[in-house]
């Protein structure tokens, strides 16, 4: 049988003419120009054209004739393609195929296979294109890339169907066309068997009858993003997953529907898979996570960010045989964020098992220790990328085993890690290659570790590592901090590109603050007003206003104006006091160590002076300093201006960053809630023998009542009645403590007893001396009085009297608004109260009425 069939070809070829149904070809037909060299010599096939014999005489002759006049013709089709593949602009490719046929034919492809689409003119032309019925090419079999997602907004159902003919698009990009639907998505894929990768990031009302279509014809599919497609079900994943036996890549962020069983059966399937999205999908559990990293020993990336179910099962229950463990040798990256149930045994058994991990995600897991930080030292030179944002139980102990542990590290996120001290940050700066480290709300480290990151690891008076690589450094809320410090650290970290010093009150300068970028028009106005980020352009023109400064001080020869960091340079530290062994300074009198840097000789550095009143000296620990109320119209009446006009007393009993906290809820309370007569204390309590607070205590008078015991209200509408009057009674405000605190801290029972046992419920006659502190329409911006605004020259005016002339229950005005009807009275009679003021990291206050001895009654 065989033998006959090949004697059946050979008689074939021998004929002059052909059986075939295909047409008879010319010569400029001809897409394999190679075909058509006259001798072996100018082929590299070699194809002898006098075999061919249906080239006529007069064909080889023109074909002779168009290689004398252009020699370009000899060349094959591949070298051609190659050759128009290096032209970059679209007009390029279009005069090529106006050339020959031979070019267009050859260049069409080029110019189709990722058609424009960033105008909506583009897009229009290309449908025209595509349906034109006498067109020459058949455009819609060219298109291989399809990209929408630069016109997501204006893109719709009726503009995709215009596309429904091109059937072998590869990768279909349409992130974010938010009006398509399945009524123009599913006829596109229908019938596309080249289909690799599909991106419908964000069509939200895609649902499963597309999935289904996807899984029944792209048989090829090997990366699908259905980020934010909340409609589709477990159903859809399941049917994709048995059809698409070569997916690599999933992302299935925010599908919420989906559970473990789509999981479990994405694992069982899809043995190829590379990586895996599973972000804010609540369902999801630990035995499916446990399935994944089994029968996929490929993944090299997996994401279950916001996975609040994943605990430590699903790395313990991976099959663990000590003599053959299972190694997942290609995992590099791992994101855990906030996955609140996962422990120190999950993390070491992740370190067992993905030895090579190079980017460890565990932010906000708040039940690791430093048992877990020393196991993931085993990594080593692998760990690129480290983020523990969060995490405030690891100390300064495995943190400094991870510097020397792991030298390659990257970047490395210590956010609101608020056990960490100068310590372990002076070991971190040694990184050679560390770019980006953020130390948001750390509020233990001071200028040491600003200095350290900024000279690096030191040897012999020089950097070891030549010059630092550190771009981005996020240092907000770090409130240890001075202009000393961020000035030396300019000066070093020349590639610096990011610096955030939100809530750094040596910061709060209006000549500083104008080189801050623009606050997210999300935030609000407490927000804007403590936002201070530099980034860009202007961390170069903080550094060359700085340095400018520092031109000028030298040039005007005062001495003590200049920084530590504008005398010495940038070698010399100018520490205040000697440092001991362990590389610690004299402490302000909390157990944060502290770098006393007191340069000016009267105000901290990068401060302002305390204003005080002719004969007056520093106030005292046991006064009361009334804080005044900007005016809400005047553009200077910011959170800024009301640090500077209400700087720390040198002997306050209280460290910096305990007052900078009280200062912004303090402000929040007179601008967002319209309290007054907002007073400041530092020694609350009547008793000398009361325990001192490690924080000043406010206390202010709201606009109204804030709680009132049921059994008051019935005596006040009992004497309502009594007196024939209807309606609520008008019942008087009554001042209220407010202690300030962040949202990580811990309250425990014993906390609030101790706190309630500091306060009096009427503080001493003498806490309220007459002290003034300038109105911030008043200051400048480097914290000074403006002389046209003397404080002494109107006494009835200006200042806040809180006991002078004035009964303790009383006060003669209200931050400049005097009043009879909000008398500045304490309680008495009643069990203590407080409102526990509790900030967030986006500066939102949330406040909470806490009793003492005193259930409060559910009241809606």
């Amino acid at each position: 049988m065989s033998r006959s069939r090949r004697l059946q070809r050979m008689s074939s070829d021998s004929s002059s003419s052909s059986s075939s149904t295909s047409p008879e070809r010319d010569v400029d037909d001809d897409n394999d120009s190679f075909m058509l060299q006259p001798n072996d010599s100018q082929s590299s096939l070699g194809v002898d054209m006098g075999l061919d014999t249906s080239i006529t005489a007069a064909a080889r002759m023109a074909y002779e004739e168009r290689c004398r006049v252009s020699p370009v013709a000899r060349l094959p089709a591949e070298l051609l393609i190659s050759i128009f593949a290096r032209l970059g602009a679209s007009s390029d490719l279009m005069s090529c195929m106006l050339v020959s046929k031979e070019w267009a034919r050859n260049s069409v492809g080029l110019l189709w296979h990722r058609p424009a689409m960033n105008k909506w003119e583009c897009i229009q032309s290309v449908v025209r294109s595509i349906r034109k019925a006498d067109k020459f090419f058949a455009y819609q079999d060219l298109v291989k890339r399809l990209n929408m997602s630069t016109l997501a907004s204006q893109v719709g159902d009726g503009c995709l169907m215009g596309m429904a003919d091109c059937k072998r698009v590869e990768r279909l990009t349409l992130t974010n066309c938010t009006k398509l639907t399945d009524t123009s998505l599913q006829p596109l894929v229908d019938g596309n068997r080249s289909l690799l990768a599909l991106d419908i990031t964000g069509l939200d009302q895609v649902t499963d009858q597309t999935m289904i279509t996807v899984a029944d014809h792209c048989l090829r599919l090997q990366g699908l993003n259905v980020t934010g497609c909340k409609k589709l079900t477990d159903a859809s994943i399941q049917a994709l997953a048995r059809s698409c036996r070569h997916v690599k890549r999933l992302k299935f962020n925010g599908c919420s529907q989906l559970t473990d069983t789509a999981i479990l059966t994405v694992a069982a399937y899809s043995t190829h898979l590379l990586e895996i999205d599973l972000h804010a999908l609540q369902n999801i559990e630990s035995p499916a996570i446990t399935a994944l990293l089994t029968s996929c020993p490929h993944l090299r990336e997996v994401r279950l960010a916001h996975c609040t179910r994943v605990n430590d099962r699903a790395f313990l229950d991976v099959p663990w045989i000590p003599e053959s463990p299972i190694i997942f040798d290609s995992l590099r990256i791992l994101d855990l964020t906030d996955c609140n149930e996962l422990g120190d045994k999950g993390v070491e058994r992740i370190i067992e098992t993905c030895p090579r991990l190079r980017n460890l995600i565990l932010a906000k897991c708040r039940l690791i220790t430093d048992r877990a930080v020393l196991a993931i030292t085993k990594l080593g030179k692998n760990l690129h990328y480290i983020h523990l944002g969060h995490c405030q139980r690891i100390t300064d102990l495995s943190v400094e085993a991870l510097a020397k542990a792991c030298n390659r590290i990257r970047y490395i996120d210590l956010a609101c890690c608020s056990n960490l001290t100068d310590t372990s940050v002076t070991k971190l700066a040694g990184l050679p290659k560390l770019k980006r480290i953020g130390l948001v709300k750390c509020a233990g480290i001071t200028d040491r570790s600003i200095y350290a990151l900024a000279m690096g690891e030191m040897k012999g008076g020089k950097r070891m590592h030549g010059a630092s690589v550190l771009e981005r450094v996020h240092l907000s809320y770090c409130t240890l901090l001075t202009l000393d410090g961020i000035h030396v650290l300019l000066n070093n970290c020349l590639k610096l590109t990011h610096l955030s010093l939100t809530g750094v009150q040596a910061f709060l300068r209006d000549d500083l603050l104008s080189f801050i970028r623009e606050a997210p028009s999300e935030f609000n106005n407490h927000q804007r007003d403590v936002f201070c980020v530099f980034s860009g352009g202007g961390v170069s023109r903080l550094r060359e206003y700085l340095n400018q400064e520092k031109a000028l001080a030298l040039a005007s020869g005062d001495s003590d104006s200049v920084t530590p960091s504008m005398a010495g340079g940038d070698d010399d530290m100018g520490l205040d006091g000697e440092m001991d062994g362990d590389g610690t300074g004299d402490s302000d009198g909390s157990n944060t160590p502290v770098i006393s840097l007191d340069v000016h000789g009267s105000h901290p550095p990068g401060g302002t002076p305390i204003l005080h009143g002719p004969g007056q000296g520093s106030p005292s620990t046991n006064s009361t300093s009334p804080l005044p109320s900007p005016l809400e119209n005047n553009p200077l009446s910011g959170l800024h201006q009301f640090s500077l006009a209400n700087k720390l007393p040198k002997d306050a009993p209280h460290p910096p960053h305990a007052h900078t906290l009280a200062l912004q809820i303090a402000h929040n309370l007179r601008f967002q809630h319209g309290w007054t007569d907002i007073r400041l204390h530092y020694h609350p309590s009547r008793q000398a023998a009361a325990p001192s607070l490690p924080r000043p205590v406010i206390s202010g008078i709201p606009p109204q009542r804030l709680y009132m015991h049921p059994d008051e209200q019935i005596d006040v509408l009992q004497r309502q009645r009594e007196k024939g009057k209807a309606g609520w009674p008008d019942v008087s405000p009554e001042r209220e403590w407010v202690v300030a605190s962040q949202l990580q801290e811990s309250w425990t029972l014993r906390r609030f007893a101790e706190m309630f046992d500091a306060l009096s419920t009427v503080p001493e006659e003498k806490e309220g001396g007459a002290l003034f502190f300038a109105n911030s329409s008043d200051v400048n911006g480097n914290g000074t009085t403006s002389r046209s605004a003397s404080p002494w020259s109107n006494p009835d005016g200006l200042g806040v009297v809180n006991g002078a002339g004035a009964r303790n229950g009383e006060s003669k005005a209200v931050n400049g608004q005097a009043t009879a009807a909000k008398p500045n009275r304490w309680r008495t009679g009643q069990p203590k109260r407080l409102l526990l003021a509790t900030l967030d990291d986006d500066s939102t206050v949330v406040y909470y009425i806490v009793h003492d001895g005193l259930v409060k009654p559910r009241q809606n």
